[in-house]
């Protein structure tokens, strides 16, 4: 909370003209509301905040997550000229049945529905006017409060202010061109082509600029709405469970997932009520793991399914989630101590997404320091397992999870596909393994040195034994690649 406390006091110095009372110990509430009366770009970087559970509070993080993104609609006269300039014709000739009233006003931009001349209904995603230059003045102030809180916050050299900054502003830049927006649709949309779990609408790319996007309408239940979901006699259990293989999918099959599927972006589709799917829409945040980070992930969740503490705290530490130089004792410890009482329940009763906040705060005191990638991914687990609780209950997350996890670990050394990774990486490859030998030599002669004067080579072996740890996921890829590569072509052969 002290993160916030001090980057919210140097927003109060850098924004004088705004009448606010912050106190020296503001609650959530407080910060949320503080937020909110600085604007839309702010009520955003709040919502970004709000999945930072390394950083903040789960109760501060649970009371930013009430941000919501709605504004005042700008003119319509002012978004047909926008229309009409990004696609070089007027409205009435591009469309039919354009509805003058905003189905949807955000931060960043206004949507409005209409039909294409063939009768299709579509809708209409604009960016506001100067929404650019807006955002940008913004951040320079987000910027130079994540520096006074770089000088006077004790932690700083953890929670890294700047950096979340940073991210914040990847994260908004990126949503300030609708082509990227919608590339990441039209990837979703054929990596789910075919699909009962999810549908995705079409991207109109002949109608699509940075400024403007045009998207299939799309006719769905909002996924909250509980009571129609019934009225269509849709299977509940089933959707649900469709909810966590979409996640499953797209994170260990896709490996590029919807970052942003909060209940206001999911519905579900009317059609095949006992074959049952969702419909997501605004894919502008996504996300993608390394491989490293997937396989990572993928032991830490199987270690927590099922209660492996040793192993947990060891993918921690190796991972570097948490400082190197913790105690893996005293970790592996302190994460029984967080598991246990909550695996008392039956699980089924066990929210999974929550259990990873309550993890990831309990190993605060070791350090630890999430890519924002993997904040992401946390975020939207989240929302997935939260939803389909939402729609049925006794949903089991780790009876789904697990299964899948295990099955998507062993395919990982499955000699066929290490074969075509190697085909495919072979370059990337035969450099590396080039490199492996002179790394090896090195580290010798560095030891011997270490052996003759110890006390000027501390710093160097702690250096030494992170570059040993990174670099023993590839020694044991290439030599299993190599291996069963070997015996895969010989069977093929």
């Amino acid at each position: 909370m002290n993160f916030l406390i001090i980057i919210l006091q140097g927003l109060k110095m850098l924004t004088l003209g705004i009448r606010f009372k912050i106190f020296m110990n503001p609650n959530g509430e407080k910060a949320a509301k503080y937020l909110e009366s600085l604007g839309p770009i702010f009520i955003k970087f709040g919502q970004l905040l709000s999945t930072r559970t390394d950083i903040l509070d789960i109760s501060t993080a649970k009371e930013l997550q009430s941000l919501t993104d709605s504004c005042k609609p700008f003119s319509v006269k002012e978004l047909k000229k926008i229309v009409e300039k990004e696609l070089g014709d007027s409205i009435n000739e591009l469309f039919d049945d354009f509805n003058e009233v905003p189905m949807a006003a955000a931060s960043l931009a206004q949507v409005h529905s209409a039909k294409l001349k063939d009768g299709k209904k579509i809708v209409i995603k604009v960016l506001r006017p100067n929404i650019e230059k807006e955002v940008k003045k913004n951040l320079r102030l987000l910027k130079s409060a994540a520096k006074v809180c770089t000088y006077l916050y004790s932690e700083s050299d953890r929670i890294r202010p700047v950096e979340v900054v940073q991210d914040y502003e990847n994260t908004i830049l990126r949503e300030l061109d609708l082509r990227l927006e919608a590339a990441n649709t039209n990837l979703t949309r054929k990596n789910f082509a075919g699909s009962e779990e999810l549908y995705i609408p079409e991207v109109y790319w002949e109608l699509t600029t940075s400024k403007v996007m045009v998207l299939e309408e799309i006719d769905g239940i909002p996924c909250t709405d509980i009571e129609t979901i019934e009225k269509f006699n849709i299977d509940k259990k089933r959707l649900a469970e469709n909810g966590v293989m979409i996640f499953l999918n797209q994170v260990f099959r896709d490996n590029f997932f919807h970052a942003d599927m909060h209940p206001g972006n999911i519905f579900v589709s009317k059609d095949k009520p006992e074959k049952p799917g969702y419909i997501a829409i605004d894919c502008a945040i996504s996300g993608s793991l390394s491989n490293d980070e997937r396989y990572i992930l993928a032991r830490m969740l199987q270690a927590v399914i099922k209660q492996n503490y040793k192993s947990l705290a060891q993918l921690f530490i190796s991972s570097e989630w948490v400082n190197p130089n913790s105690n893996q004792i005293e970790l592996e410890n302190t994460l029984r101590a967080c598991c246990e009482p909550i695996f008392e329940k039956p699980l089924s009763e066990i929210e999974f997404g929550k259990l990873l906040l309550y993890l990831f705060q309990s190993t605060r005191p070791f350090g630890l320091s999430l890519q924002p990638s993997l904040v992401l991914l946390q975020k939207t687990l989240i929302h997935i397992e939260g939803m389909g609780r939402q729609i049925y209950p006794q949903l089991d997350f780790w009876g789904i999870a697990e299964p899948y996890l295990d099955n998507w670990l062993k395919e990982q050394f499955n000699p066929l596909k290490i074969k075509d990774y190697i085909v495919e990486n072979k370059d990337e490859l035969i450099t590396r393994a080039s490199e492996m030998p002179s790394f090896i030599y090195e580290t010798l002669d560095e030891i011997r040195g270490y052996a003759k004067n110890r006390r000027s080579y501390e710093e160097k072996i702690h250096k030494m034994e992170i570059d040993l740890q990174k670099q023993k996921y590839i020694i044991s890829f290439l030599l299993i690649g190599i291996i069963s590569g070997c015996g895969a072509f010989l069977l093929l052969t």
